[in-house]
């Protein structure tokens, strides 16, 4: 047996947890040349950065791997297949100072993006803003509840990277609309200003948020000049980050980049927690370095599913380093004050304060203790009843009309957006994808439940008031990651499956969709960017599981805007509470000092 093969015997397959993309790095690294200790390091940094880490760390214990000792870490640094620092040039890896193990891509889109900000830093001017102005667009309020945003609208001018980060209900989306009014006040001529979001459903929630907050300042008396400003804000169109970029799948590759730029003074991406490290390093690329990129997002959120946590990074980093980039906006202007005491519980991680926000939360928020299949089976079976009951999901849609269409379409278009409305009253959100508590089962269970009660043959894929999501962008469709339909049926039982767009609705022939899934239960990563009046947040009962996290908890209990339930054991949640989500990298380091590491 070759000294390889017997590596790969006795070293790649003594590790359960790496997965084929893992061990065939470990492969690569041997039959190049590598040792077997470079080649386990290297495989254990594509699974940590498959776990979401920029770097593997080499001196904390993570994932289960055992750690080098110095002598080892030091030989790793003598090895041609790492590089140490940017002088010894293009390597496969790079183990910095701190002892963080990199692939050589994320290494490099940690630094450029860096440098990066740190350029944008450097290159802002202060804009002199007149406080009558801030007065007008706040109608005159000063107090505290305020402070933030007018200091977000008071700082934004002249910036070129702009931090906005706040909790659900603390007027993110209204304090935008402010800072790009006062952007365009301050402007010598109409600025070019285009808004994004990770994924469709955030885009499409951005937009009505958009849509919302321009309503509420045109009702605040605004001069006309104002006015005419704030309807040159567009709220058109619902745009991924993906498609603001150009995204070319068959390239895997974005149109807009250093060579050819947005053509826009004012870039805004909302939902910033879900951006991850290559996404950024292709924004920043893609901005103009005159003009302003304004990131918006909850920093406490779960990170993003791919590599990094770069709105948590840089909400750390430019805070050690004030000079007005970063507000944070704390007050919430919800009325639902037990929801807010919720969140900040979950938020801050103390378990004897969300138990007291429960109980003095007069129904808004209200535990259910699911330790087992048969109290789930119980919990769905009331989830699928109250289902049911809402007579909007069946909706049956007019005929159009030969002699009047367009009041025909107007009539149908109202009746569908009163039915997606009622779907997004309640929604049940999972921890996990499969097993018996994931969305997969969970929405098995769902259907057969909505199936026997609307009295819908068992065998029919589709019947009206069947919800689902699409799971994969289709840009022909116009139809991307995280949209929500709902199939319902004409008078003649016509079956369509209709979806929000910009301005309208737009439906599709059940068989002519994109990939897509069933949307009664969907995972908490799924439902960022999106709020609900009521939402059921379901953890496993394992408290031990790994998936556990105060960010996973604080993100699901925060998409609910009226009430909220808590499908979890007290030990399940306990663990959450306890168990911060802490990523590896540098990229707060690099910003903090400067781009060095």
């Amino acid at each position: 047996m070759s000294a390889v093969a017997f590596q790969r015997t006795a070293g790649e397959m003594a590790v359960e947890a790496w997965r084929p993309l893992d061990r065939a790095l470990y492969r690569w690294v041997l039959a190049h040349g590598g040792d077997a200790p470079l080649a386990t390091t290297a495989a254990w940094t594509s699974f940590a950065d498959g776990q979401g880490d920029a770097a593997l760390s080499l001196a904390e214990s993570r994932h289960g791997m055992a750690l080098p000792d110095a002598a080892q870490i030091a030989a790793l640094r003598t090895s041609n297949f790492v590089a140490s620092s940017d002088a010894d040039g293009l390597r496969p890896f790079f183990l910095d100072a701190e002892d963080r193990f990199y692939l050589w891509r994320n290494h490099a889109h940690e630094t450029a993006i860096a440098a990066a900000v740190i350029e944008r830093r450097t290159q802002a001017t202060s804009a002199n803003v007149d406080d009558t102005d801030i007065d007008l667009l706040f109608q005159g309020d000063r107090s505290a509840r305020v402070a933030a945003q007018r200091e977000a609208v008071q700082s934004v001018g002249g910036k070129r990277l702009f931090v906005l980060t706040g909790g659900p209900g603390t007027g993110k989306t209204t304090t935008v609309l402010r800072m790009v009014l006062m952007l365009q006040w301050q402007a010598q001529q109409p600025l070019s200003i285009r808004i994004a979001a990770p994924t469709g459903k955030a885009a499409q929630r951005l937009v009505q948020a958009l849509r919302e907050g321009k309503q509420k300042l045109r009702e605040a008396a605004l001069p006309p000049d104002w006015l005419a400003l704030l309807d040159a804000i567009p709220d058109s169109e619902a745009l991924t980050v993906h498609r603001l970029l150009g995204y070319q799948p068959w390239r895997n590759a974005f149109v807009r980049g250093v060579r050819d730029p947005l053509a826009a003074d004012v870039v805004i991406i909302d939902e910033a927690s879900m951006v991850d490290l290559a996404m950024l390093r292709s924004l920043l690329d893609a901005v103009r370095p005159q003009a302003t990129l304004i990131l918006v997002g909850d920093a406490n959120q779960l990170t993003s599913v791919a590599t990094g946590s770069v709105l948590g990074d840089l909400v750390s980093a430019l805070a050690s380093d004030p000079r007005g980039d970063l507000v944070r906006l704390e007050h919430s202007f919800r009325a639902e004050r037990h929801l807010v005491a919720v969140n900040e519980a979950v938020r801050i991680g103390d378990g004897e304060a969300l138990a007291n926000a429960l109980a003095a939360s007069d129904g808004q928020a209200v535990p259910h203790a699911v330790a087992d299949e048969r109290a789930l089976r119980e919990r769905l079976s009331a989830w699928a009843n109250s289902l049911a009951a809402i007579d909007a999901l069946r909706t049956a849609l007019p005929p159009s009309s030969n002699t009047d269409i367009d009041a025909s379409n107007t009539q149908r278009d109202a009746l569908v957006r009163s039915a997606l409305a009622a779907l997004g009253q309640r929604q049940l959100l999972c921890a996990l994808r499969e097993t018996g508590f994931g969305t997969v089962a969970i929405n098995d269970a769902i259907e057969s439940l909505l199936r026997r009660a609307w009295q819908v043959d068992a065998g029919a894929e589709w019947y009206p008031g069947r919800a689902v999501i699409v799971t994969r962008n289709d840009y022909g469709a116009g139809l991307y990651n995280g949209d929500v339909g709902l199939c319902l049926a004409d008078s003649a039982g016509r079956l369509r499956v209709w979806f929000e767009i910009a301005g309208g609705v737009r439906s599709f022939a059940p068989h002519t969709l994109p990939a897509h899934e069933p949307a009664f239960a969907i995972t908490i990563h799924k439902s960022q960017g999106s709020e609900y009046s009521h939402a059921a947040v379901l953890l496993p009962p394992d408290a031990e599981h790994r998936i556990l996290s105060r960010q996973l908890l604080y993100t699901g209990v925060s998409r609910a805007k009226r009430s909220v339930e808590i499908w979890a054991t007290p030990a399940t949640v306990q663990s959450a509470l306890a168990t911060e989500t802490r990523r590896v990298g540098g990229l707060q380091g690099r910003v903090e000092d400067g781009g060095e590491a």
